[in-house]
């Protein structure tokens, strides 16, 4: 599947925007059918960052992950490639 199928687009609210700051996550609006595994791989293609861990959850909204990154890498320089800051 190809990754961009998969991260459908960044998920950016006030409270994700102070995760990216403070604890080195970053929220995606994900696919649907698209399984933590996934979701991991297609984060570390298209950023070329190691991701630590990954939290899946449904709402009205869709089907959210919240990526961690390792400590070696940054979620706002992520943020940054992206176009969100």
């Amino acid at each position: 599947m190809n990754p961009y199928d998969i991260l459908i687009k960044p998920y950016v609210t006030e409270k994700t925007m102070l995760q990216i700051e403070r604890e080195n996550k970053i929220w995606f609006i994900v696919s649907e059918k698209s399984s933590k595994p996934e979701i991991k791989k297609a984060v570390e293609e298209i950023s070329g960052m190691k991701v630590d861990k990954i939290n899946v959850m449904r709402d009205k909204e869709g089907k959210k992950a919240v990526v961690k990154l390792k400590s070696d890498y940054s979620a706002e320089e992520l943020a940054t490639k992206l176009g969100i800051f």
